[in-house]
């Protein structure tokens, strides 16, 4: 049987950890309300379609398409909140956490 060795960059371990605390705030955050948990769940998605080796054809060829895809989830959470969100210190830790994703995946290269 032969292994394939993964090879990841601290960037991307970042980007990922970000990704998880943000999908975690979400999925922890008023729990029975289904937007923050489909928010969660959106993170927890396209950080995997963007990381993982999908057995799904579409994704196979398109990093870069998912990378703007969670650029641009990324920045709707956080203009939405900006909008309509309560201005609490969790809600201005998580607007920095994806900032900060915002950021690294912008000079993520696939």
């Amino acid at each position: 049987m032969e292994t394939t060795r993964i090879r990841i960059s601290l960037m991307q371990v970042v980007i990922i950890f970000l990704a998880l605390i943000a999908a975690g705030i979400h999925l922890s955050l008023l729990f029975p309300d289904v937007i923050f948990i489909l928010n969660g769940l959106g993170y927890l998605g396209l950080t995997a379609a963007y990381f993982l080796r999908l057995p799904i054809p579409f994704l196979q060829d398109r990093k870069r398409l998912v990378r703007f895809a969670l650029i641009g989830y990324t920045a709707l959470t956080l203009v939405l909140w900006l909008a309509i969100g309560e201005q609490t210190p969790l809600g201005i830790f998580t607007a920095a956490i994806e900032v900060l994703l915002i950021v690294l995946l912008l000079f993520q290269r696939p």
